[in-house]
């Protein structure tokens, strides 16, 4: 999984067009090499911010952070309430 198809995934599921990918997950994603062995499937957790600079013309972003799993047998997709 790319950059390119990260990014692409977070502003369809999310619709938000600013996508932010946290380091963690980057280096997860360089971590077995540039263009061969990139990780065919990752866990990810999305996360709708406010934007904290008045300027942009985006009120909300998008977060994407890594989170570590052994397998990915089996999972379904979670709702996380941040409060």
């Amino acid at each position: 999984m790319s950059h390119v198809g990260i990014r692409k995934f977070a502003m369809k599921e999310m619709g938000t067009p600013d996508v932010r990918i946290d380091t963690r997950l980057n280096k997860a994603v360089w971590s077995k090499g540039i263009s061969r062995n990139v990780p065919y499937r990752m866990r990810v957790r999305l996360s709708r911010k406010r934007n904290e600079d008045e300027d942009s013309a985006n009120k909300l972003y998008t977060l994407v952070t890594y989170v570590p799993v052994t397998t990915c047998k089996g999972l379904q997709t979670v709702n996380v309430d941040e409060n």
